[in-house]
């Protein structure tokens, strides 16, 4: 049997059992899996000398599980497992066709069909010392139904990308195809017009096609700057471009080179008849085939990185496109996308990338086009689903705790407080009496005004769950705000028979281990703090309710954190400001609304003021007349996690 035979037919059992585990969330159950791949290959490759594409594939096969382990992230294991199973696809067409080793014939292009792939390599006439070109990894043309899962397929094995590009794409996030093809422009160039040189006018901004004559670079004597003059002819006449420090542009803008510029045209040094452009916007064309995808047209710019400019980035695009866009599923019912006069994603996708002729440029740089907005449609569409979804899953989920909603305790707390609770006060704590008192988890959004009562109303469901066995944690914003509900709740609560902490950031060792050991004893019924209640060496005895004050000032995975301190907490969202989060998680979302709508009687009305950045002075003014005349101001400032 043949090496290559015979390692494919070793390798693909296990990588496909592996594989199916991985997919499946399952732990992979082969041992060493890593060492016998790498010790196939090895093998292999010292048993008989191959091509150069199947011996650039047998060292990426070893490369993939060089440090191959269980304890790999899930989503790195299956995208190893995903190329491993494509090398072994193209090392068994290799050794069908006859192309494995040395002296073999390469068959025509016509015996790939199906869901095949081939390497192709291209045969160019190199000298001896030359590097050989990197081969590039072309999908063959296949229907719809037959082409993979975009996001299983790596960027590396599109056309014209290859391992070392492919780690340009990572810079930018990109590691598959589906994150190529929805790698969207942000700005787009109209190019459709190109003026010739002898027809420019001083003043205009215009756009220009011509080869690099000449380029020299100056330095001045007296600041060390340095200026690039490059010369620019397209035939009609010539252009001089200036390029001030950029050294670099030197090795770009090399006599030969076919360029795009696009700049405003000014007068140059020997007067009017010799234009110049500074510092123009440049792109280097390449051969004269692809000229029609980056001139002559609107074409999309895209954010770049070192090493990967636009043009490369829109020509993989553009291969991508032609080559998977049925691939693309579509989620929009077509029934919804008649509805709302919506193109389908193939349509949109393509027309984003590459707009068709006479689309106004305004409504491509503000996103209005109709392929954006059905773009846009799909994301609020396919979130919304997820949120239904969410909403129903909350609401059918078995809620492990149970609470005394007439616990002697509230009674005991009402006959505490030196005031009566407002009927609006009552018909939300009505509301979530209700909720606690379910057999589901109370996800519920509390929103009023300043001063309308919400913290008293959030202490009536803190001393239910207390009075029922359980936690209550309030996480708030700041340590100013913690450490006023401490002095406000803590006599309160003691009087009840109450234990209430403070938890905060700062402190010494020995006060903060004290406070974590009473928090996880259970000895601290009530823990009011910041972001410091969610640290990993918090743990709760029997968190029953989560309150989460100014939610909007906490990251979703800091609430989500302090969930899971608990069992399935119910959950309290107080908030006076609400805004578009808030809005999108009580309209579309999981959490339910109360609104206290009315101050308590004699309560003095808020004045709120809104300061733009140019009225900052004005803003000061206010802090400073207010302690002047004898009261006090603090300024709040949100900080989730500690940054520079």
């Amino acid at each position: 049997m043949e090496p290559l035979q015979r390692i494919v037919q070793r390798l693909a059992r296990p990588i496909d059992f592996a594989s199916r585990n991985a997919a499946a969330r399952r732990s992979p159950v082969i041992k060493d899996l890593g060492s016998f791949v790498t010790r196939q290959v090895l093998d292999a490759l010292g048993e008989k000398v191959f091509t150069r594409d199947v011996e650039t594939d047998l060292l990426a096969l070893r490369q993939l599980f060089t440090d191959y382990h269980e304890g790999l992230p899930l989503q790195e294991r299956n995208r190893r497992l995903t190329e491993a199973r494509m090398i072994l696809k193209r090392l068994q067409d290799y050794q069908s066709t006859g192309r494995e080793v040395l002296g073999a014939r390469p068959d025509d292009r016509s015996h790939t069909s199906g869901s095949e792939c081939r390497v192709e390599t291209a045969q160019k006439s190199k000298s001896r010392n030359s590097k050989p070109e990197a081969s590039s990894i072309e999908y063959a043309s296949r229907p719809a139904h037959a082409i993979d899962a975009l996001w299983s397929i790596p960027i590396r094995y599109a056309k014209g990308v290859g391992p070392k590009r492919a780690a340009l794409f990572e810079r930018l996030g990109i590691r598959s195809v589906e994150d190529c093809v929805w790698y969207l422009p942000w700005r787009y160039e109209d190019r459709s017009v190109v003026t010739a040189i002898s027809e420019l006018r001083l003043g205009a901004r215009a756009t220009i096609c011509g080869t690099i004559l000449e380029a020299k670079l100056k330095r001045t004597a007296r600041r060390g700057m340095t200026i690039l003059e490059a010369k620019v002819d397209d035939n009609s006449g010539s252009l001089t471009c200036m390029y001030f420090n950029q050294p670099y542009m030197e090795k770009v803008l090399q006599p030969g080179v076919r360029v795009m510029l696009s700049g405003t045209v000014s007068v140059g040094r020997r007067g009017w008849s010799a234009l110049q452009m500074d510092a123009p916007h440049y792109e280097v064309l390449g051969e004269e085939a692809e000229t029609p995808l980056h001139i002559g047209r609107i074409v999309p710019i895209y954010h770049e990185t070192r090493g990967l400019s636009s043009r490369q980035i829109r020509t993989v695009v553009k291969g991508l496109l032609d080559e998977y866009v049925g691939g693309l599923e579509e989620l929009i019912p077509e029934e919804t996308l008649g509805r709302q006069g919506l193109p389908t994603l193939k349509e949109a996708i393509g027309k984003v990338h590459f707009p068709p002729e006479h689309t106004a440029l305004d409504l491509l740089e503000r996103g209005s086009t109709v392929s954006r907005q059905r773009l846009a449609f799909e994301e609020f569409f396919v979130l919304e689903l997820a949120l239904a979804s969410r909403q129903r899953s909350v609401k059918e989920e078995v809620k492990g705790i149970r609470f005394d909603v007439n616990t002697p305790l509230l009674h005991r707390l009402q006959q505490h407080l030196p005031f009566s609770l407002t009927p609006a006060q009552q018909r939300v704590l009505a509301e979530i009496a209700k909720d606690m008192d379910a057999g589901r988890p109370m996800n519920r959004l509390l929103q009023g005004d300043v001063g309308c009562g919400k913290t008293i109303v959030a202490l009536h469901a803190m001393v239910t769950a207390c009075g029922s066995g359980y936690q209550a944690a309030l996480m708030v914003p700041t340590e100013i705000l913690a450490e006023q509900h401490f002095l406000n709740m803590r006599d309160l609560l003691s009087s009840l028979g109450l234990k209430t902490v403070l938890l905060k950031s700062g402190g010494g060792q020995k006060e903060r281990t004290a406070l974590i050991q009473q928090i996880e004893s259970g000895e601290a019924q009530v823990v009011i703090g910041t972001h410091a209640l969610i640290q990993k060496d918090v743990r709760f005895d029997r968190l029953g309710l989560a309150v989460v004050d100014e939610q909007h000032k906490f990251g979703v995975l800091q609430r989500k954190t302090l969930l899971e301190k608990g069992y399935r907490p119910d959950v309290l969202v107080l908030t006076a400001t609400p805004i578009p989060r808030t809005l999108a998680m009580t309209v579309y979302g999981d959490l339910d609304v109360s609104v206290i709508d009315a101050l308590p009687p004699g309560r003095k009305p808020v004045t709120t003021m809104l300061f733009g950045e140019s009225q900052r002075r004005k803003a000061y003014q206010v802090v400073h007349d207010e302690i002047r005349a004898g009261r006090q101001a603090y300024i709040v400032y949100p900080l989730v996690e500690e940054s520079e």
